[in-house]
């Protein structure tokens, strides 16, 4: 079957899952194949349990008209959607980056909601599988999308950006991640430089941090609209405080406006001016671009701040890096309250230099001389003899149960495998 003929069959059903324990009547089922399944294998399940069409890739599973037969469903999942966004001819952002993105991606789409109908990217569905999935969400009431793009190998980027087709770029910021996939840092920004290779290419443009030096880099020959401290930026601003929450300037034709964010941590001082700028460019009166930030607020673990009835706690246990665990260390190190305690799970997917860089964090520990400092994971456990080491949460877990903390503000922070946040019940 072709992709048109699919298409036909998708504005008749347009509604897709790749899960067949989620069937809604009138669904299309996507095969898909992992590491440790088969979709085909669920075929008929998905029939069965309401969808309409089922889309698989190997021909033992084909049970008649309403199975689709094509070379490889996740192909065929992503042209589809290519060829569903070449339809909704809507304004698309999209974004990329190191650390900020999921963050970014959900002020620009607070702020843009105030005046457009707005699709943006659900939770972390930033892959090859999640972004074509959220580009068949589209409809024609939508009027603009903002598409978060992830990516862990050279080459995401651009597979993902001709899926999208974005009229506008935004990367926030590259920094060292997912080395074991890049292999080095220098394919890291070339691959979240693809996102500007094709803004070039179709001659859009992007957001973009003024004062940061790799971005500007990468960024020549595109229309940039720009955010930063100095008053040359389109959108310009300053902190304020940030104890925990962050508080903001920024000026509109000479009017000062202050910004009370539920955001912790300065480094957002760049997510919030990006959405500003986006804003601004999008002619959203600067009442609605301030209320919007001020009213949004983190969820899933991402620098949440939690009120126990023993601690206060900063969850960012959501995702790590060494450039974020850099800034979250040093943010949790000017914050006024006293005594701190840091708990902290490895960062992964660092190849050979994840030894270098669990190394670079503890001497920034005993730097900040934080009260209590909790390290957990075999990287860390590898390389620290300074503070209590587990290799294990579980382990970890059974030492705060036995040396309760009472009384401190906490950061937890690691990567999002190491499942930190299962401490939150114990603290």
């Amino acid at each position: 079957m072709t992709i048109l003929q699919l298409y036909e069959l998708f504005l008749h059903n347009p509604k897709v899952t790749t899960d067949s324990r989620n069937c809604p009547r009138g669904s299309i089922f996507f095969a898909l194949k992992g590491a440790h399944f088969d979709g085909n294998l669920f075929a008929q399940k998905a029939l069965d349990s309401g969808c309409t069409y089922a889309v698989i890739d190997n021909p033992d599973y084909y049970t008649g008209e309403r199975t689709v037969l094509v070379d490889d469903a996740l192909k065929a999942l992503q042209e589809l959607a290519h060829r569903h966004r070449k339809v909704m001819k809507i304004p698309i952002i999209g974004i990329t980056g190191t650390n900020g993105k999921t963050t970014t991606k959900e002020l620009l789409a607070a702020v843009l909601s105030t005046k457009f109908n707005v699709l943006y990217t659900e939770g972390n569905l930033n892959n090859q599988i999640g972004v074509p999935l959220t580009l068949l969400r589209l409809n024609h009431e939508h009027e603009m999308a903002v598409i978060e793009m992830g990516a862990s190998h050279p080459g995401d980027i651009k597979e993902l950006v001709d899926i999208v087709n974005p009229n506008y770029g935004l990367i926030t910021n590259v920094g060292y991640a997912h080395l074991d996939g890049f292999g080095s840092f220098e394919n890291v920004v070339k691959t979240k430089g693809e996102l500007y290779d094709y803004i070039r290419h179709i001659r859009g443009t992007i957001f973009i941090k003024k004062e940061d030096e790799i971005l500007q880099a990468m960024a020549k020959g595109i229309e940039q609209v720009t955010y930063g401290y100095g008053e040359s930026s389109f959108a310009s601003g300053q902190i304020v405080s940030n104890d925990p929450f962050l508080t903001f300037d920024w000026k509109q034709q000479g009017k000062l406006h202050t910004v009370e964010t539920q955001l912790i941590g300065e480094y957002n001082i760049d997510n919030v001016l990006a959405a500003v700028a986006v804003g601004r460019y999008f002619k959203i009166p600067a009442e609605r671009i301030s209320r919007a930030i001020s009213a949004y607020e983190p969820t899933n673990n991402r620098s949440q701040l939690v009120k126990t009835e023993k601690n206060v706690l900063i969850v960012d246990a959501y995702n790590a890096n060494p450039t974020s665990m850099k800034v979250a260390l040093a943010n949790f190190a000017s914050l006024s309250e006293t005594p701190k305690a840091v708990i902290l799970g490895d960062m992964l997917e660092l190849g050979d230099e994840s030894d270098t860089l669990h190394k670079e964090v503890i001497e920034q520990l005993k730097t900040a001389q934080f009260d209590q400092v909790l390290l957990c994971g075999k990287n860390f456990s590898k390389v620290c003899k300074a503070y209590p080491t587990f290799e294990t949460t579980e382990e970890l877990m059974a030492f705060i149960q036995n040396n309760p903390l009472t009384g401190y503000h906490i950061l937890i922070k690691g990567s999002h495998s190491m499942a930190l946040e299962k401490t939150i019940t114990l603290l």
